[in-house]
C-alpha cells in the first residue's frame, strides 16, 4: 500500500533521516575513503543539517554524495515522492505526470525520472534459472506501426515491422526478468546473452524464433506458434509474453514514445518493478526502499542522459 501522507514526503528533516537510514543502515561512512570510525556529525547553524566530516580524508559530505540525487536543488521530499510514485505505478509514471504532481518543471521531472531509472538498474547480475528451474526467452518489437507513419518516414514503405526497436527478454518462472535492447536477432547477438545469463542446467523454453540459439541448451523445449501451438505440457512462453504485455501497455499508454537512446533505461525500470513485484512478497514501500538503496554509486549528470528523447 502506498501512503502518500508519510512525513518523509512533506518534512525535509524526516526525508533526510529516512534517506540516511536507508543508505547507512549500520551507521554513516565516508563516501570518499570508506571509513566509518573516523566519521562524525557536524553541528552548527552555518553548515545546516545532515553534514558529516571524515577526519581520515578530511572531507565533508552528506548522505546524498555519490548518489543520483547529489548536488540537486530539488527538495529531497520531492525525490522520495517521485521514487514512490514510479515504484508503485505498474505501467510507469510519465515525466509530465511527475511535473504536475510534484510541482517541478517538466525538464526537472524528466531528468529526475531518468536518474531514478538508473537507481533501479541492477548491477550485480547472476545467471537466471538453475537445476529444476525454467527460463523462457523471447523477443518483441517496440515502436509505432508503419501504417501510422508518414510515407516519407517509413522504414519499409510496403509495411512490415521495419523501423522498430528489438527487445530480447529472459524470464525465470516465479523469478526475475532480464531485458536487453538489441540490434538484431541473429545467433551472433543472442548467443552471448544466453550463455552469460542462463544457468546451463535450466529448462529453457522458447518459440521457433528463440530456438536458433536456445536449442543449444540440453533441456530446451519449443512451441510452434505458426501452427497454433502455444502450450505443450510445461513447454510455453506465456510468462515472457505476459511481461511484454505490461511493458507495451506502459510504453503505449503512459510514455507514448520512447527514444532509441533511452529505451534501455525504460527496460531497466520495468525489469525492476517485475523483479520486486507483489507476487514475490514485495510491497510498494519495500520496492521504494530498494530503489533508494540503488541510488548509491550511480551519479548521472545532465550531459550523460542527453537533452533529447522521451
Amino acid at each position: 500500500m502506498t501512503d502518500l501522507t508519510d512525513p518523509i514526503f512533506t518534512d525535509e528533516t524526516k526525508a533526510r533521516e529516512h534517506f540516511e537510514a536507508t543508505r547507512w543502515p549500520d551507521g554513516a561512512y565516508c563516501p570518499f575513503c570508506g571509513q566509518s570510525e573516523t566519521v562524525k556529525k557536524l553541528g552548527g547553524k552555518s553548515m545546516g543539517p545532515g553534514w558529516y566530516h571524515c577526519s581520515d580524508c578530511r572531507r565533508k559530505f552528506t548522505a546524498l554524495v555519490g548518489t543520483v540525487c547529489e548536488r540537486s536543488h530539488i527538495p529531497l521530499t520531492k525525490w522520495l515522492m517521485a521514487m514512490q510514485l514510479m515504484c508503485a505505478s505498474k505501467k510507469g509514471m510519465s515525466a509530465h505526470q511527475l511535473h504536475r504532481m510534484l510541482g517541478v518543471t517538466y525538464k526537472s521531472a524528466w531528468f529526475m525520472a531518468h536518474r531514478i531509472r538508473e537507481a533501479m538498474r541492477e548491477l550485480h547480475l547472476t545467471p537466471l534459472g538453475g537445476e529444476g528451474k525454467t527460463v523462457e526467452v523471447d523477443e518483441t518489437y517496440v515502436g509505432g506501426k508503419e501504417k501510422n507513419k508518414h510515407r516519407n518516414k517509413r522504414a519499409n514503405p510496403t509495411g512490415g515491422s521495419g523501423g522498430k526497436e528489438i527487445v530480447f527478454s529472459l524470464v525465470e518462472r516465479n523469478g526475475k526478468v532480464r531485458s536487453h535492447h538489441i540490434a538484431d536477432v541473429s545467433a551472433k547477438t543472442l548467443r552471448p546473452i544466453l550463455e552469460a545469463q542462463i544457468d546451463a542446467a535450466s529448462h529453457v523454453y522458447s518459440d521457433t524464433g528463440g530456438a536458433r540459439v536456445a536449442a543449444e541448451f540440453p533441456n530446451h523445449g519449443m512451441v510452434n506458434h505458426s501452427i497454433g501451438e502455444y502450450v505443450r505440457g510445461p513447454v510455453h512462453s506465456n510468462t515472457v509474453e505476459g511481461y511484454f504485455a505490461t511493458l507495451k501497455r506502459g510504453i503505449i499508454g503512459t510514455y507514448h514514445h520512447v527514444s532509441q537512446q533511452h529505451l534501455k533505461r525504460y527496460l531497466g525500470e520495468f525489469d525492476f518493478r517485475y523483479n520486486e513485484r507483489a507476487a514475490l512478497g514485495v510491497s510498494d514501500a519495500e520496492r521504494t526502499q530498494k530503489a533508494i538503496a540503488g541510488t548509491v554509486g550511480k551519479r548521472v549528470t545532465y550531459q550523460e542522459t542527453g537533452r533529447t528523447g522521451a
